[in-house]
């Protein structure tokens, strides 16, 4: 039985992981809306959900706090919210221009904390959970990650302190630290095959994540049931940042 209850607000919903975790949430029976850069995927999702669509440049504060408001009007308010906006940038910092530098702390880490803002101002009467997406680089060195990484250490610590300020208002922080996930953001990856087997072979489970792998871990920390869970980082990722294997193949 799905919860009718619950409202919340995917922003980037135009994304891979964005689209999954919107469908997700829609199946689960909660009420949905969508916002991101106009674009046909967008619009497309709406019709499938029934959903209202906000385009927005989620990089721009204002924007998103329009947003929140927009969609709480039309939901009857916003029980949580979800910030799938993100980019790739693999480069190592002497080939990583002052512009790509600017340009990944803007999508990764200034529409994380627009989201957080937003949502602030919006539930903090009501409460309610806020899942932010980081990444696996962020807490552990991988070669030319530079920049995304900084932007996605930065929303980890952008998660724990917005979770500290706002606990007392039952507004709950939390985010999602994932892997190499097939999106349509990663196809230069994982479209060649020499760099997919590669980049698989890092992996212990001896895959990249699906989009709804990431959509079933955000959908567990907006879930109500999960309210005593904030400030915390979730690692998605098919054992990429804590287990080694020697050899992949199965146990006797």
């Amino acid at each position: 039985m799905g919860d009718s209850t619950a409202a919340y607000l995917v922003i980037g919903a135009s994304g891979s992981i964005g689209a999954a975790t919107a469908r997700r949430l829609a199946a689960s029976g909660a009420r949905v809306a969508l916002a991101a850069r106009s674009s046909d995927r967008l619009l497309e999702l709406a019709s499938e959900l029934d959903a209202p669509c906000f385009e927005i440049d989620p990089t721009e504060i204002g924007e998103v706090e329009e947003a929140f408001g927009a969609a709480a009007e039309q939901l009857g308010g916003l029980t949580g919210a979800v910030n799938c906006v993100g980019s790739l940038m693999l480069k190592p910092a002497h080939l990583t221009s002052a512009d790509d530098w600017a340009d990944t702390l803007r999508i990764n880490l200034t529409s994380a904390f627009a989201v957080v803002r937003g949502a602030a101002q919006t539930m903090r009467r009501s409460g309610g959970s806020v899942v932010l997406i980081s990444s696996a680089a962020a807490r552990h060195g991988f070669a030319n990650h530079e920049a995304i990484a900084a932007a996605k250490a930065g929303v980890i610590g952008l998660t724990t302190s917005a979770a500290a300020t706002y606990a007392p208002f039952g507004l709950r922080f939390n985010a999602v630290a994932p892997g190499l996930v097939r999106t349509r953001m990663t196809e230069q990856i994982w479209s060649k095959d020499a760099s997919r087997a590669a980049s698989e072979a890092m992996h212990a489970v001896g895959r990249l994540g699906e989009p709804d792998d990431i959509a079933s871990a955000i959908a567990w920390l907006l879930a109500p049931e999960n309210s005593w869970l904030t400030g915390e980082v979730l690692t998605v990722d098919g054992g990429l940042s804590t287990v080694r294997t020697a050899a992949r193949k199965k146990p006797s």
